[in-house]
């Protein structure tokens, strides 16, 4: 099937086409190219996705997690309930701002927070939860709702890699104080580096666009301590170009997920909850077992894969001290199974068919 003559499918292509460079060029020949009139637009057209909430525009989406935490006022005698199956990310954010991580199991089939296992972990010290639609999968958002408003906490959506995803027809980033979204290059769609933050709250909406500029709307009125984590106006220039796109790429994936759902065989499928919009960040199995021996098999077959995470943000080398005796089966699983496989939508019918090929080949050697 695989030949040195046919290109490998890469398990991710992000999108710079002539549009995004006739966007970044404009910008850079108005002279306005930080924090002006295309991260003011930016935030107006991405409010749209997240049912009309205030959105505050920054530098990555570690940043939309950090500012977002510390506008809650969420700090050093606080813990924040966090899921160890995920990118390092959401627990350094809470790091950052001095609390303390509290890291709970996921649910085997959606791999997001699994609400037994947050409930059990709020103590007295629980200020919020921080659910991350993994993968591109809605976490359960009216069961942690209700843990949240019966212990009186807050909830930040960690929805870096679900740009348009749902649970009954709600928006991934609607449902908590906040949502934060990621546009680094590989997510579904990019700014080359930026983030955003969904808020329903004005007020809080206005302390983090304060925290994100040296604590200033007026230059050189400083009202409280702030840091710069502007976005830039290229970047959101370039959000803008692929904003308008988003939809259609978001179509093409789910399509190509049911393609490979419909041929892949020697495997499991991911799930989709009911009632969720799945948009596929990653078209996420499971091996069991022989995981090694099934990529290296892909990789001959001429199709990329990878493991996200190889290493659970409980056994990363910062948390170890404070983590490493913890128990979290579900993820410990998960992390020696999972693997990703292309579906982004720059693939052809010929290259899915070949992924699906090659998953069944390799997994008929398990």
């Amino acid at each position: 099937m695989h030949n040195r003559q046919t290109a490998p499918i890469p398990l991710a292509q992000p999108v710079i086409g002539e549009a995004e460079i006739a966007a970044a060029v404009r910008v850079l020949r108005s002279g306005r190219v930080v924090q002006g009139p295309e991260v003011a637009a930016f935030e107006h057209e991405f409010s749209s996705m997240v049912a009309d909430r205030h959105c505050v525009a920054v530098n990555s989406g570690t940043s939309a997690l950090h500012l977002t935490l510390m506008a809650l006022g969420i700090g050093p005698a606080d813990e924040v309930i966090v899921p160890s199956f995920t990118f390092a990310a959401t627990a350094n954010a809470v790091r950052l701002v001095g609390a303390d991580p509290v890291f709970a199991d996921i649910d085997p089939a959606t791999y997001c927070l699994a609400p037994d296992a947050v409930a059990a972990a709020i103590s007295p010290r629980t200020a919020a939860i921080m659910p991350v639609h993994l993968y591109g999968h809605p976490a359960p958002m009216d069961d942690l709702q209700a843990l949240a408003d019966r212990h009186g906490l807050a909830i930040v959506e960690d929805a870096c890699q679900a740009h348009g995803a749902a649970l009954d027809g709600k928006p991934a980033g609607s449902f908590g104080a906040a949502g934060c979204f990621s546009f680094y290059p590989t997510k579904n769609m990019h700014a080359l580096e930026g983030g955003m933050i969904a808020t329903a709250d004005a007020n809080l909406a206005r302390r983090l666009r304060l925290l994100r500029n040296q604590g200033m709307e007026a230059r050189y009125a400083n009202e409280i301590v702030g840091a710069n984590l502007r976005m830039t106006d290229v970047a959101a220039a370039i959000g803008r170009v692929q904003l308008e796109q988003l939809p259609g790429w978001t179509e093409q994936r789910v399509r190509n997920a049911k393609s490979l759902d419909a041929r892949i065989t020697a495997l499991p499928t991911p799930f989709v909850a009911d009632g969720a919009t799945h948009v596929y960040h990653q078209y996420t199995l499971r091996v069991p077992g022989e995981r090694d021996r099934f990529q290296q098999r892909l990789s001959e077959l001429g199709v990329g894969s990878a493991v996200y995470y190889l290493t659970p943000v409980h056994r990363l080398r910062p948390y170890l001290p404070e983590h490493g005796h913890l128990a979290l089966p579900e993820t410990e699983c998960a992390v020696a199974e999972v693997v990703s496989l292309p579906v982004h939508p720059s693939l052809t019918p010929a290259q899915l068919d070949r992924v699906a090929e090659a998953v069944n080949e390799a997994g008929s050697l398990l």
